[in-house]
């Protein structure tokens, strides 16, 4: 059998049999077999992305079976194996095997773990079928199929009703984004009359300059149809407009978070764009449009996570910016750093949130960082990794010498931006390094408020936070957290001591530090400065990757230059003078509660959106259901049937001579009747 078919559908068995068997089987049987699969599935990947590397391999295309022949509609179940995908497979399978066992420790005590671990390994499979599609329907069947298993997982403790709410509007969001895939689908397939991805990007560069009629007007066809499928790239990779899912998605358990944030549905969108390269070249409009949209996107998300508590909110608020960082970049034409920091980023991204479950699970299940503090000696494995993410995903490193992961790949991002000498690549450019800065101040400020100063936790008011605040719980009534906090506290005060995570957390934590370490050292080069590394997978920029390396030494050290001045300010507030956030506060009070608010969005949509909607509801329900179709159907009929059944009580009086007048009078009528003809 390939080894492709192995990777792609053993997930999808594991799922099946921990997902049927469930109970029957038990929570360890689940466990491994789900994690087996997926540690299988991780193992046959590393050598298929090495071996391009290497440079030894050639796209390959696995038929599975045959699917639609409808006329001129026609296309099979196939798996495309090449170097785009080949990276996803890497990403996809590593980040959700260290997960799976990550969440043997996290969910030891959740009473539906075989469940949780059907949902996880799901989830991995319609990621590897969107990222292994041969043609368009197969990409948005993996593409439904994870947007299927987040609303699973951000609800998977369903008794939780802000879990419940969070996986309601995921789904709701996605489904907007989804309508622009599925039009942007359609129309492909009318102007190519095809939906096999090869095809299409074959004839995409015929089709520049070429028009299309709608409602008597003519548009660009490949705007009209790069527009479209990038509205379906917003709602899955949450970009700004549709990203007020992504941060509610943490309400779901933190490996899903890790999952959702690193390797799979987030980066949905983007390796779309990066896969459908070809077609967006051949409109500047929808490149524009891109570059916009993710430079936005990358300053307002950076700018909310500088004033959040909830230490995954803003870890969730960063993955929102990162993405920024990846669509402006493809925006720019940089295709290949776009997918080098989709890269780089799962590795420090998923560490980062499986660091914060760490810290959560020491904490007793509080997320509010306002309650953490001088934790690096408590926890010191956990403190030494995520130092290791933060350096990471605040770029840091030597020119020359050696850098973290995000050193390489967030720098390339920023260069490319400036290189591409247009008007919204150099708005990109400012907008990307002033993100930087951001970036820098609220992940050092994570680091600062959760492992240095004081040690708020020791305050018996703060535990008594821990037991009866925001924590993560399937049953907020009856959760194992209580327990934990009852053991925690004793008689109020004493004995609250935070613990490190059992070693099948940790060694998912090592692992991924590693990569955040060298994954940019170890492949820059082949994602940046290599075309024959893509072998077409990718439209590959020659002259843009060239002009990248030729920029002002000035441009190469602002990352840098940020990246410090962001450490300096979050230092001088949270550890120099702690005072200064509150005075920041009160000085700024309207700006910081803009922020605070996340620029008010949900309160936006709220108005403009969900009360209409409502009371769009409401009215069809009362004045339509209840007042016409209730009023004149089921209830008038009943009304009718009752008033003749009282008449009818009155004919039926029981007396002979009553009938027999009844029988007089018909006869008569009859004898009548006839006369009258």
């Amino acid at each position: 059998m390939s080894s492709i078919l192995i990777i792609v559908f053993g997930p999808l068995l594991a799922a099946i049999v921990a997902g049927l068997g469930n109970r029957m089987i038990g929570n360890v049987p689940a466990k491994v077999v789900t994690t087996g699969a997926l540690f299988l599935s991780c193992a046959l990947s590393w050598p298929i992305f090495l071996s391009y590397i290497a440079g030894t391999a050639e796209p390959t295309v696995t038929p599975v079976l045959q699917w639609v022949h409808s006329g001129s509609l026609t296309f099979d179940w196939a798996l495309r194996v090449d170097t785009l995908t080949a990276i996803m497979l890497v990403v996809v399978t590593s980040v959700s095997a260290l997960v799976h066992l990550y969440s043997w420790g996290y969910m030891d005590e959740d009473p539906d773990q075989p469940r949780f671990f059907a949902y996880l390994s799901l989830f991995t499979f319609a990621m590897l079928m969107l990222v292994t599609a041969d043609n368009l329907v197969q990409m948005f069947f993996g593409w439904e199929g994870v947007g299927l298993a987040s609303y699973l997982l951000i609800g998977f403790w369903f008794k939780k009703p802000s879990a419940c709410a969070a996986a309601i509007k995921a789904f709701v969001v996605n489904r907007v984004g989804d309508l622009g895939f599925m039009l942007g689908i359609f129309g492909t397939y009318l102007v190519f009359q095809t939906t096999s991805i090869p095809e299409i990007l074959a004839a995409a560069p015929g089709m520049a300059g070429s028009t299309i009629g709608f409602l008597g007007h003519r548009f660009d066809t490949m705007t009209i149809l790069c527009l479209l499928l990038f509205i379906g790239a917003m709602g899955k990779s949450a970009q700004l407009g549709l990203h007020t899912w992504l941060p509610d998605a943490m309400e779901g358990p933190t490996p899903v978070s890790a999952l959702i944030h690193a390797a799979t549905m987030v980066t949905a969108g983007v390796f779309m764009v990066c896969r459908l390269s070809p077609m967006f070249q051949t409109s500047d409009t929808a490149m524009m449009v891109v570059t916009y949209v993710g430079a936005a996107t990358c300053f307002f998300a950076a700018t909310i996570g500088t004033t959040q508590w909830d230490i995954k909110r803003v870890i969730a608020y960063s993955t929102c910016s990162q993405l920024g960082y990846m669509f402006f970049a493809a925006g720019v034409g940089a295709y290949g750093a776009a997918m080098f920091h989709l890269f780089t980023h799962a590795f420090f991204k998923a560490l980062l949130f499986l660091g914060a479950g760490s810290v959560i699970h020491a904490m007793h299940h509080e997320q509010d960082m306002r309650y953490y503090g001088a934790l690096r000696k408590k926890i010191p494995l956990t403190f030494w990794v995520m130092m290791a993410g933060t350096l990471a995903i605040t770029g840091v490193g030597v020119m020359g010498v050696f850098g973290f992961a995000g050193f390489y790949s967030k720098d390339a991002i920023i260069e490319a931006a400036f290189a591409s000498g247009t008007e919204h690549g150099q708005l990109a450019f400012a907008l990307g390094v002033f993100a930087a800065l951001l970036t820098s101040f609220y992940s050092w400020r994570l680091m600062f408020l959760t492992f240095w100063g004081k040690p708020r936790w020791a305050d018996s008011e703060h535990i008594q936070h821990a037991v009866h605040g925001h924590h993560e719980s399937p049953d907020e009534e009856t959760s194992h957290d209580d327990a934990h906090a009852h053991h925690a506290h004793g008689d109020g005060t004493a004995g609250y001591h935070p613990h490190e995570s059992p070693w099948v957390m940790l060694v998912p934590l090592v692992v991924l530090a590693v990569g955040a370490v060298f994954a940019g050292y170890a492949f820059t080069h082949a994602f940046i400065s290599d075309e024959g590394f893509w072998k077409g997978a990718i439209f590959y920029n020659e002259h843009l990757m060239h002009a990248m390396h030729q920029v002002p030494l000035w441009v190469k050290l602002a990352p840098a230059a940020v990246m410090l001045t962001g450490l300096l300010i979050a230092w001088f507030a949270y550890i120099k003078d702690t005072s200064i956030p509150a005075k920041f506060v009160a000085q700024f009070g309207a700006l910081h509660a803009f922020l605070y608010n996340k620029w008010y969005f949900d309160e936006l949509y709220d108005f403009l959106f969900v009360r209409p909607a409502f009371w769009l509801g409401r009215v069809f329900w009362q004045k339509g259901d209840v007042g016409l179709i209730d009023r004149f159907g089921p209830n008038g009929a009943a009304w009718a049937v009752a008033q003749g059944s009282r008449y009818a009580q009155k004919v039926q009086s029981g007396y002979l001579y009553s009938y027999a007048l009844v029988m007089l009078l018909g006869l008569v009528a009859a004898v009548s009747w006839v006369m009258v003809r």
